[in-house]
């Protein structure tokens, strides 16, 4: 029973640390690049739920096979995620790039509370309840006690997006320029890149991500409101930081550690204590790695 016990948690943690993952793979993409923290990607994640539920809503209504109602709301909450990233990126960030440090900062936080407040008048401030676009798969019913079908798929979804952001990343044209850009941004537009399209790009790529993890916790949780972004992409940001935030790879990791460590305090200690556990957690890799696990220390010339 005990070991049946962790296996839940361990499995839990996985599943709680693959989502930070992925939405942080948007926080560590776009400060590689331009070095900006987009306080405003966790409402992409929130409007991304939302767009899956209204596409979804629709469908039944209009009698779509269940398999037909996944897919298409899948696809309309990657594009319109995508399309609000690439449209805050233009309106709030792209005029400030050559402004002080603080001033993109200060535009990020004004764009998250903004997207808050365009949910909440559109929408309501009410849990409103998600179809179950998971269901239960028989042949996973067996072990249904200990992870169910809703917690693997975002473990296998997790694992194939990795593998193609990956492939991406260091095989594809667009991936390169990205690499060359995250390197030196000036240098990249002297060999012939263009820097608008690679960040464009990074904004686009890391806004599917969180609309693909904003639809899958949905569905697994049965609710959303206006606010489970930020909350969302509080931790995110700090699973991006604790793996070194401008690592892809420490992105991953980071996650992964955030909701191990979450799962396992909760399971073994107390609930009301998750939050404690994780950034406590936080402040002590800081201090011995103060660029994070994977991160790397860089000197700035003065």
């Amino acid at each position: 029973m005990d070991l049946e016990y962790f296996l839940e948690l361990f499995l839990g943690g996985l599943v709680k640390g693959s989502i930070y993952a992925l939405i942080a793979l948007g926080y560590t993409m776009v400060y590689g690049i331009i070095e900006l923290i987009n306080f405003a990607h966790g409402e992409i994640y929130m409007l991304g739920a939302y767009t899956a539920l209204i596409v979804a809503s629709v469908l039944t209504v209009l009698g779509f096979p269940h398999l037909a109602i996944v897919i298409m709301a899948g696809l309309a909450a990657i594009i319109w995620a995508s399309a609000y990233g690439f449209t805050v990126e233009k309106v709030a960030y792209k005029p400030l790039r050559k402004a002080p440090r603080l001033s993109p900062l200060i535009s990020a936080i004004g764009m998250s509370i903004f997207l808050q407040n365009y949910v909440l008048l559109a929408q309501t401030d009410k849990f409103l309840p998600f179809p179950e676009l998971i269901p239960e798969f028989e042949f996973w019913e067996p072990y249904s006690h200990i992870i169910g079908s809703p917690s693997l798929m975002i473990l296998v979804s997790t694992v194939v997006i990795m593998m193609l952001l990956t492939y991406i990343i260091k095989y594809t044209t667009m991936g390169k320029a990205m690499r060359a850009t995250a390197q030196d941004r000036t240098m990249a537009m002297l060999v012939g890149i263009s820097v608008n399209k690679v960040i464009s790009f990074t904004f686009v790529i890391g806004s599917s991500l969180a609309a693909i993890g904003g639809v899958l916790v949905a569905s697994q949780m049965g609710q959303i409101n206006f606010y489970i972004g930020f909350m969302a992409g509080i931790k995110a940001f700090t699973a991006a930081v604790l793996g070194g935030i401008g690592s892809i790879p420490g992105a991953v990791l980071g996650g992964l550690v955030l909701g191990m460590t979450e799962s396992l305090a909760t399971g073994y200690i107390s609930s009301d204590y998750e939050d404690v556990f994780a950034f406590a957690l936080l402040v002590l890799i800081l201090i011995f790695r103060p660029a994070g696990l994977l991160g790397r220390n860089t000197t700035q010339k003065v």
